[in-house]
């Protein structure tokens, strides 16, 4: 299930006239382009065609980027951001924002002193204010009143409290959901690579290559392919930890004694995966071409390549959880915040991803109940569905 768009500005053909996913979008750090590709990716209200956006964020931060924007000459003067309380007062024809903390002190203590947007700059305040977000988006998220969630790019640092203490998004919601494991997912139309390890130092990636921990990452990795993106049958490569592949032993023997065996065991219980392949030579040749999707051993030796070719229109997805997340691929971009400088296509292509998933495993849930509706309470299958 690929993001489908055209070639020249991103957007769809409008889908049948049926209840388009509310899809929330929090407004990460404001200091950073966050508020800038929001508003890019929503201005004059295309994505409306497909889902209803509701922003979780500050009608007045946008407003004040959106006018940085507008004297930068980007052209928003005819789009106007609809202002309500809750999610369910969602208008589907236009870009809703729920305001999450208090806009007239500017941060959520109220404090006005320092609260202004300042583009580019690291201050506690933008931490707080990306965090009010952050929760309230999730508070709707469990309770069903969002199909799914896209989260703009937070400062891992300024963002830390008492409630929050994570490497990232990635875990929060695995602890928010009760999730133990997940799959860091980094999808496009060309390439989809996930990692064994995540958001740990690199000292510590050994003593997490088990054989447990590869075939977990498989598992969510094939279970994801299938049941996120529809591919009924994967093909998977699994690239080695070692330089060259460990050179049979030569240069590291994690290869020969855990992911050989691995890749063999599941080929013999007809799953395509494939490898373990050096990386270098992998990206270099361009054979993930070949693969519906690449599994790599940590965060650097996967995303590097991943970032080099479709950091644009890269999405990072969360996979193996039971609510739906996305993410642009990149991060607060600080040096180029409220220039009219950032590209708006990662969000773009992250919105148009959780849609997609989100609807899939609507319908994929409606196909599977309607199927045990047909069965009898014995399991079998009565005779006027036979």
């Amino acid at each position: 299930m690929e993001p489908r768009q055209s070639e020249k500005n991103n957007e769809r053909q409008p889908e049948p006239q049926t209840r388009r996913p509310v899809i929330g979008i929090t407004l990460g750090d404001y200091n950073g382009i966050g508020p800038e590709v929001i508003l890019k990716a929503l201005q004059h209200n295309r994505l409306q065609k497909i889902c209803t956006p509701v922003i979780y964020g500050s009608m007045r931060v946008l407003n004040r980027y959106r006018n940085m924007l507008q004297q930068s000459g980007l052209s928003l003067k005819d789009w106007n951001l609809n202002g309500i309380q809750q999610v369910g007062q969602a208008n589907p024809k236009f870009t809703n924002v729920i305001t999450c903390w208090n806009d007239q002190g500017g941060n959520p203590g109220g404090d006005r002193q320092g609260q202004e947007v300042q583009p580019g700059k690291v201050t506690p305040e933008a931490g707080q204010a990306a965090l009010a977000c952050l929760q309230r988006a999730t508070e709707d998220l469990k309770a069903g009143h969002l199909d799914a969630i896209v989260t703009a790019p937070i400062n891992k640092n300024n963002i830390q409290t008492e409630t929050f203490q994570f490497p990232g998004h990635t875990e929060y919601f695995a602890e928010a959901f009760g999730v133990k494991e997940n799959l860091m997912f980094l999808v496009s139309d060309v390439l989809r690579v996930g990692v064994v390890t995540g958001h740990i130092p690199l000292g510590r990636i050994r003593s997490n290559i088990t054989k447990e921990k590869v075939l977990q990452k498989l598992q969510l990795m094939y279970q994801s392919l299938r049941g996120d993106f529809g591919i009924r049958k994967p093909r998977i490569a699994v690239l080695g930890l070692n330089p060259h592949a460990g050179e049979e032993g030569l240069l590291g023997n994690e290869e020969q004694e855990i992911l050989k065996p691995l890749i063999q065991e599941l080929r013999n219980k007809g799953q395509l995966i494939y490898g373990p392949f050096a990386s270098d030579g992998f990206f270099g040749t361009r054979a993930y071409r070949k693969y519906d999707a690449v599994l790599a051993m940590y965060h650097d030796q996967g995303l590097i390549p991943f970032k080099t070719i479709a950091f644009d229109e890269g999405v990072n997805f969360t996979a193996g959880m039971p609510v739906v997340r996305t993410s642009p691929d990149h991060g607060t971009a600080y040096d180029i915040a409220g220039k009219n400088l950032a590209d708006e296509t990662s969000m773009i292509q992250a919105i148009y991803v959780a849609c997609d998933v989100s609807k899939y495993r609507k319908e994929m849930a409606e196909i599977e109940l309607t199927s045990l509706n047909k069965k009898t309470p014995s399991g079998k299958i009565s005779e006027q569905s036979a």
